[in-house]
């Protein structure tokens, strides 16, 4: 399943590197958080979840850094839902640079109840609208 399939290119900045010379942890985790909320902007609005007292909330982070991205790499970012059970998501990303596998990602994530604080069955027309984009890019 690649439901909900993105692609961005990220402009790597003097601020996301480290002493080492290249970018640090937090950046990569920054940069996901921005394609997250750019995949649900771009499929699945976050507030009209938010509107709904739901938020969505990651529960699981793996993170896989393969080789480092420096100051004038260009990476590319690809992420996509990969699965949905009745609770939870699972959204998965890889950051390239020149066609190069730099970094593996997995989130899991689950919504969550604004009042309550307690994690909720995946509405309904979310897990519909997955589906839906599954079928539509498992034909291309």
């Amino acid at each position: 399943m690649k439901a909900f399939y993105i692609e961005q290119e990220i402009r790597v900045a003097t601020y996301d590197i480290d002493f080492a010379g290249h970018v640090s942890n937090i950046s990569y985790l920054r940069w996901l958080e921005d394609m997250r909320r750019s995949m649900f902007d771009q499929y699945s609005p976050f507030h009209e979840f938010l509107e709904r007292g739901l938020t969505p909330v990651l529960v699981s982070t793996d993170i896989k850094y393969r080789k480092g991205v420096r100051l004038f790499d260009k990476p590319k970012c690809s992420m996509w839902i990969s699965g949905i059970t009745k609770t939870s998501l699972t959204v998965n990303a890889c950051i390239t640079v020149a066609g190069e596998l730099r970094t593996e990602v997995e989130h899991v994530g689950v919504f969550v109840n604004l009042t309550t604080l307690k994690p909720v069955r995946l509405p309904k027309e979310f897990a519909d609208a997955v589906n839906a984009s599954a079928a539509i890019t498992s034909r291309i």
